[in-house]
C-alpha cells in the first residue's frame, strides 16, 4: 500500500529531504506489514526490492556449507537490508525473516536513483549502509573460522573411549612402571622369604600367569586409545582443511563483492556528479 510521508522522515537517509520530495518518494515506495515467521525475501530469490524496517524485528540469514542457518544481520529501525542485491541487480545473498509483526518500506532501484538526483549526499548514507553489511560478513568470516576441533572431538567422545584413554595413559606413565616395579619386588622378595610356605615359590609361575594377563589386557587397551588418537589427528587435518577451503571461498566471494561495491560506487559518484542526468 502507499506510504506516509510521515514515515520516510524517521529514516536517517531521507530526514534532509523537503516536504515535496518526501511526498514525490513517498509515492514511489511501498509501505508493507508482515506477520510473524514471514519470509520477506528468500536467498537466492529475485532482488528487485530492498527494505527499510520501520518497527519490529528482523533476522537477516544465510546457508553456509554445513546446512546450518548463520545469522548475519539484525537490523534496527530505519536501517536497509537486501540492499546490496538490489543496488547490482544479482539474486539475494541472505534470506530475511520477520520475526514479529513488522512494518516495512519496499524501496526499488529507481527509487533510490530517485533520491540521489534530489539529494546527492543522501549517497554517503548508502555508503555507510554498505559498509556495515561489508563488516557482518568479515565478521562472519572470522566466527565460522574459530571451530575449535578440541571441543568437536569432546562431543564424539564415548565413555569408553575416555576409559581407554585413561588407562592409556597410567600405563604409559613413570607412576605405573615405579609402582608396578615395586609390587614385582616385594611379591618376589616375601615368596623367597616363605620359603616351601611360599603360595608362588620360584620361578613364581603364578606371577608369570599374572603378567601375561595384564599384557594381553593392555595391549588391545592402548592400541585403542592409538586409534582413537589417529581418529583424533584426521579430524584435526579435516577441519583445518575445511576452515582454509572455506576461507578461500569467502575470499573469492568477497573479492567479487568489493568489485560490484567499485562499480557501484563509480555509478554512484557519476550520479553525484551529474545529478540531473
Amino acid at each position: 500500500m502507499p506510504c506516509e510521508p510521515a514515515l520516510l522522515r524517521n529514516v536517517p537517509i531521507f530526514a534532509l529531504l523537503d516536504d515535496d520530495e518526501l511526498a514525490v518518494l513517498a509515492s514511489q515506495v511501498e509501505h508493507k506489514t508482515f506477520a510473524p515467521r514471514q519470509r520477506i525475501y528468500r536467498m537466492n530469490g529475485p532482488s528487485g526490492q530492498a527494505y527499510i524496517l520501520i518497527s519490529g524485528t528482523v533476522h537477516v540469514t544465510t546457508v553456509d556449507e554445513d546446512q546450518q542457518e548463520v545469522l548475519v544481520d539484525q537490523p534496527a529501525a530505519g536501517e536497509f537490508f537486501g540492499f546490496a542485491s538490489m543496488l547490482d541487480q544479482t539474486p539475494h545473498q541472505t534470506s530475511a525473516t520477520a520475526m514479529d509483526h513488522c512494518e516495512c518500506i519496499e524501496v526499488d532501484r529507481e527509487d533510490i536513483a530517485v533520491l540521489l538526483q534530489r539529494k546527492p549526499l543522501a549517497g554517503m548514507d548508502l555508503l555507510a549502509v554498505l559498509g556495515r553489511q561489508f563488516h557482518a560478513a568479515q565478521q562472519l568470516v572470522r566466527i565460522r573460522a574459530r571451530r575449535n576441533p578440541n571441543e568437536v572431538i569432546e562431543e564424539q567422545t564415548t565413555f569408553a573411549d575416555r576409559l581407554a584413554d585413561s588407562v592409556a595413559h597410567f600405563g604409559g606413565s613413570w607412576t605405573f612402571i615405579i609402582t608396578f616395579l615395586v609390587f614385582i619386588v616385594v611379591y618376589s622378595l616375601i615368596n623367597v622369604a616363605l620359603g616351601r610356605r611360599a603360595w608362588d615359590p620360584y620361578p613364581f609361575i603364578l606371577l608369570n600367569l599374572f603378567l601375561s594377563m595384564l599384557a594381553a589386557v593392555q595391549a588391545p587397551i592402548i592400541m585403542m586409545s592409538q586409534n582413537r588418537q589417529d581418529q583424533k589427528d584426521r579430524l584435526r587435518s579435516e577441519l583445518d582443511y575445511d576452515v582454509n577451503r572455506r576461507a578461500e571461498s569467502e575470499i573469492q566471494g568477497l573479492a567479487r563483492k568489493l568489485n560490484l561495491m567499485t562499480d557501484k560506487l563509480d555509478d554512484i559518484e557519476s550520479l553525484l556528479r551529474n545529478p540531473t542526468r
